[in-house]
This record gives structure tokens, sequence and C-alpha cells, in this order.
């Protein structure tokens, strides 16, 4: 009924702010952008910057966690939450780039930026899923795909911005754009009609722990960002050693090679967050018309051995098979988007609609841990690989024997839930 009575707002009331706070909050990712330069201003190697990122996603996920029943009961407070951290964290980022303060950068970029992350991130989620009441997942998608495009739009004006104003400059002025943005975002976002908040009905948080149905999905989910930033990690990487082989750079000198490359790389990479995007949207769209909705885990999962498998049977980064490669890393990119926003309304799926912020952010504890465990899995088995030469091929196993105890987890979690309602119908 909300559906019909209300279409002409949802847009205006929904999408829209959604929108806006994701595609704000979602230039988190272009942290590779300015690290190094950080890391030159602050006379720091680029591994001790690195924790200012890795400290965002952790407190993105564990204020998610721990402020989910509070997203549940007012969206309007959490919206202005989020908009007043993520600004304050992102301004604060450049001041402490230029007073030279390393620790400023973890404080403001890591901690406070991570919890305007975390509360941003939720709370367009589940009106979203109010005001779709017939295509949730289809909603959903189209949010969460603007947190992942939020990095193919900000990178090239962030890079333009650096170039003609300086670095701490560039923050001083974004901060400004997304407060604009997630201010207008706060004054749109509404609640549909009728909707009542209440306390009585709330799941409680040690209650959903109780369960295995949510560490089921919690660890899928806990997965598929885990393989997908170890691979996604060591792509660039990945692209140059495949890319120096090949036939057609084998003539240029060195500085013609390096700009050949990347090149390339950019290309590649521009791709991915189209394909991060699409598997948002795809994904979750995908579950709306499934009788279950684990079966777009179930997909993604599949899709994912099978890449990667491809890859180790062919040993395509060995010897630069450069299209299978790329077939890869575009199709773990999409699985890995999908992830996301597949999983508020799978979790919909076996909670209610009541509790869903409480329950989702409580499941986005699992990225504040894939946030630390990713890139650092990639890096310990690139490191530590007996032949140097065949490092990056020594990940892929890994990643595929991963991406089939996730495959495992999703099933374990249908059968669970076919038993206990088989259970239920024979007393």
């Amino acid at each position: 009924m909300v559906n019909q009575q209300h279409g002409g707002n949802r847009w205006a009331r929904a999408v829209i702010p959604a929108l806006l706070i994701h595609i704000s909050i979602g230039t988190v990712y272009c942290w590779s952008v300015f690290k190094q330069l950080i890391a030159d201003q602050m006379h720091v190697a680029p591994g001790v910057v690195e924790w200012g990122f890795s400290l965002a996603i952790f407190f993105l996920g564990m204020s998610a966690a721990f402020l989910g029943p509070f997203v549940e009961k007012d969206i309007k407070k959490s919206a202005l939450i989020s908009t007043v951290c993520f600004v304050c964290g992102f301004a604060g980022t450049g001041v402490s780039i230029a007073v030279g303060w390393l620790p400023g950068v973890f404080i403001f970029y890591g901690v406070i930026m991570g919890i305007g992350l975390g509360v941003g991130y939720l709370t367009p989620v589940k009106n979203l899923m109010l005001w779709f009441a017939d295509n949730k997942g289809l909603a959903t998608g189209i949010a969460v795909a603007g947190f992942g495009l939020a990095k193919a739009i900000a990178s090239p004006v962030m890079q333009w911005l650096i170039s003609t104003v300086g670095l701490a400059p560039m923050f001083y002025i974004l901060a400004a754009v997304y407060a604009v943005m997630m201010l207008l975002g706060f004054a749109l976002i509404k609640r549909p009609d009728g909707y009542v908040y209440s306390a009585e009905a709330r799941i409680r948080r040690r209650d959903i722990m109780k369960k295995p149905v949510f560490w089921a999905i919690w660890l899928a989910f806990y997965l598929n960002i885990t393989c997908g930033l170890a691979l996604i990690s060591q792509e660039k990487d990945i692209l140059h050693d495949a890319l120096s082989i090949l036939p057609k750079y084998a003539s240029l000198d060195a500085t013609q090679l390096a700009t050949a490359i990347a090149g390339s790389i950019s290309v590649v990479l521009a791709v991915d967050a189209i394909f991060n995007a699409a598997g948002r949207v795809g994904f979750s769209t995908l579950s709306d018309h499934c009788k279950r909705r684990e079966t777009a885990y179930s997909v993604i999962f599949i899709m994912s051995i099978a890449v990667c498998a491809l890859q180790i049977f062919t040993h395509s980064i060995d010897n630069g098979i450069l299209w299978l490669i790329v077939t890869m890393l575009f199709l773990v990119n999409a699985g890995y988007g999908g992830g996301f926003s597949t999983l508020p309304v799978l979790l919909e799926q076996h909670f209610g609609m009541k509790s869903v912020s409480t329950v989702h952010g409580l499941a986005l504890s699992a990225w504040a841990f894939a946030g630390l465990s990713g890139n650092q899995l990639a890096s310990f088995v690139v490191s530590h690989a007996t032949d140097a030469a065949h490092r990056y091929s020594a990940l892929l196993p890994i990643i595929t024997a991963l991406y089939a105890v996730a495959l495992v987890s999703v099933i374990a979690v249908v059968l669970g839930t076919r038993g206990m309602r088989a259970a239920a119908q024979t007393r």
C-alpha cells in the first residue's frame, strides 16, 4: 500500500537522498588517489599511512554494528550525525595534512569519518525497502551502487583539484561540497506516511547473535569482502606483470612502457567501477525474482569460484592471458558489489523488516574485520610466495577455497531454514 499510495514521492524521499548520502560517503574508496601524497608530505612510508583507510573501514563496520538501533529509531537524526561526522572528518584530514600531524589523519579520516560512514551507509537502506516494498532488492541496489560509483565520480575531480589548488585545499573544497549534498539528503529523507517505529517489536542484538543463520550469513558476507579485497588490492600489480610480457610492449623503452601500462591499467580500473556498480544493482534485483534471496549469493560465489579456477588451470597471470585476467577482475568486482546490495534484503527475509537496520548494522561488522584481513591476506601470500615470479598466482587457490567455504555457508543457510520450517510443520 505504501508503494502504491506514495509512488510519486518515493524518489524524492528515498532514492535521491540515498544517492546523495552514498555518493558522498563512498569517496572513502578514493584513498589510493592521495595516500602516497600524504606519505610524501608526512615523510613516512605508505604502509604507515595505510592505517588511515583501514581504521575508516573498521569504524564504518563497528559504528554500524553499535548504532543500528539508533538508525532504526530516527533516520533524520542519523542522517544529520552522519553528515557532521563525515564532513568534519574529511575537513579535519585536510587540516592534519596542512599542519603535518599524522595522528590527525588517523583520528579524522579513520575514526570520525569512519563513524560517519557507518551511520550514513545504514541510514537510507531500510527507508528504501519501506518505500519500494515490491522491489526491495532493486531499490537497495540503486542506492548502494551510488557508494560503488563514488570512486569513479570523485577520483578525477580529486586529481584535478590536487593539481590545481593542492592536497589540503582539496579536502576543504570537497568537504563543503559533501556538506551541501548530505544536508540536502538529510532534508529530503523521510519514512513513508503511516510508518510507526515500535521499540517492542525490535529484535535485541544478543538474540540475533544467538541464531546460527545470522552467523552463516555473516561468514559468507565476510569471506566475499575478504576475497574481493585480497584480489582488488593486488590488481594493479597483477595487470602490470601481465601487460609487461605482452609482445606489443616488447619493443618499448622503459618510459614508453610505463606510460602505456599506466594508461591500460586506468582503463581497466574505470571499467572495474562500472562492474562493481552493475553488480550492486544486478544481483540485488536478481534476488527480487528468486524464491529465496540466497540464490543471488550462490550465483556470486559459483561465478567467483569459476573465474578464479579458470585462472589457475590456464596460468593466465604467468602466461599474460590478459582477457582472462580482466574477465576475472570484472566479475569479482561485480560479485563484491553484489554482496553488499543483496545483504539487507537477505537479512530482511530471515529477521523481518522491523529490525532490519539493527541486523544489517550488526552484519556490517564483518566489513570491519574484512577491511583488515583482505589486504593483509594478499600482502602476506604475495610476500611469502616461494617463487617470486609466480607470487600472484599463489593467491588464487586460497581465494578460490575461501569462496567455496562461503558457498557452503550459504547452502547451510538454505538447508537450515528449510529444516526448521519442516520441523515446525510436523509439530
